[in-house]
């Protein structure tokens, strides 16, 4: 620095007079936001930082991550708890609404806090560390729990817990007979990625489990060189790697930008998994996309993007109702036909029924001398 000093070390960004600091946000939005971050906490890490282009005030990247004034209006469709984690809680930590496959949230810290988060009224710095007690009763849950077969770590994100306390937990479900998969969600490897040390990565990479790490992102910039550096540790340690977006009004509505997003996945051996419908938390009505124009992006995405590419595109249901797939519809039915949209030329290509066969709709008829589902 001009007079001598050291330099600053990047820091967290938490509350608006950093913001402003930062040239991230006006000053005079300071009083506002200041209020706001009394309800929901505000982090963006030196990684998140570095990725915004402060000269494009409509920057995906920062609306992702940069605070707005207008999230203190909750409209009426909006909910506190959008897809029921409550509800569907036996003990602290545990979120079971599927019968194959249950949540462990060890913790409600994360790197960066996202504007649309759909858990934003419990994830916070405070943490909601499950104590050592409450830890070891949620893994006996997954042990009692025989028709669970899939443990998925989220929170909060997993992948800030040290590398000891996430081994203890990979180590006590890994002993679990039943379970087959480990999934675990997270954005450090976007937002944070010094945090992707080879200590982490072998605590990862340590259980017999099959084991897969879905990486939250949702534009093609957040694949930077850290990000990754840090998927290759990942993938080194023989972790399996998924991706999962939103689907946001000004980060990803457009063809181009999610064929970006999905191609950047990709080239960094990430799977696309999951594109999600926005879930309706407080204050988060500017990011919704409406499902028709979702549908239609997709529909013009399919044929100009490799299969590998192509995420499930789903709503989770309020009340705990599970995720209903939205893609696009390319069938439909035509008596014994279908006609077929081309996903190159858009034009409708008849499929004909064989003969003999049912109608769209109509159930097959048991072969002769068959009950319906019995033996002959």
């Amino acid at each position: 620095m001009p007079d001598g000093s050291p330099p600053l070390k990047p820091r967290t960004l938490r509350d608006a007079a950093a913001l402003v600091e930062a040239g991230l946000v006006p000053p005079e939005s300071a009083p506002g936001l200041e209020r706001l971050a009394g309800t929901y906490a505000i982090a963006l890490t030196p990684a998140v930082q570095a990725l915004i282009d402060r000269a494009d005030p409509a920057d995906p990247i920062a609306r992702q991550y940069v605070p707005d004034i207008a999230e203190l209006t909750t409209l009426p469709e909006e909910r506190s708890d959008p897809t029921s984690d409550a509800p569907f809680t036996p003990v602290k930590g545990v979120v079971h609404r599927y019968p194959d496959r249950a949540l462990l949230k060890p913790l409600l810290a994360c790197p960066v806090y996202c504007r649309f988060c759909f858990r934003r009224e419990v994830v916070g710095p405070d943490g909601g560390l499950l104590s050592e007690a409450e830890l070891e009763a949620a893994l006996d849950w997954f042990a009692a729990t025989p028709t669970v077969r899939e443990a998925i770590l989220t929170g909060g994100d997993p992948l800030m817990l040290s590398p000891r306390r996430l081994g203890h937990i990979l180590a006590r479900l890994s002993a679990i007979p039943h379970l087959d998969i480990i999934r675990l969600h997270s954005r450090v490897p976007v937002s944070a990625p010094e945090r992707v040390t080879p200590a982490l990565a072998e605590a990862l990479g340590s259980t017999e489990k099959a084991l897969f790490l879905c990486v939250h992102a949702n534009h093609a910039r957040e694949f930077a060189p850290p990000a990754r550096a840090a998927l290759r540790v990942l993938r080194r340690a023989g972790v399996a790697l998924l991706g999962q977006s939103v689907l946001l009004r000004g980060v990803n509505d457009s063809p181009e930008a999610l064929a970006a997003l999905f191609r950047a996945m990709l080239a960094a051996q990430v799977k696309p998994y999951y594109l999600h419908q926005l879930d309706r938390a407080p204050g988060t009505a500017r990011f919704e996309v409406p499902v028709a124009e979702g549908r239609a992006i997709l529909r013009a995405l399919r044929g100009r993007l490799t299969g590998l590419a192509w995420p499930a595109y789903v709503l989770d249901l309020p009340g705990g109702a599970g995720k209903a797939p939205l893609g696009p519809d390319f069938a439909t039915a035509d008596g014994a036909d279908w006609l077929v949209e081309g996903p190159l030329d858009h034009q409708p290509h008849r499929h004909p029924g064989r003969a003999g066969a049912p109608a769209a709709g109509q159930a097959a008829a048991p072969p002769p001398g068959r009950g319906g589902g019995g033996r002959p």
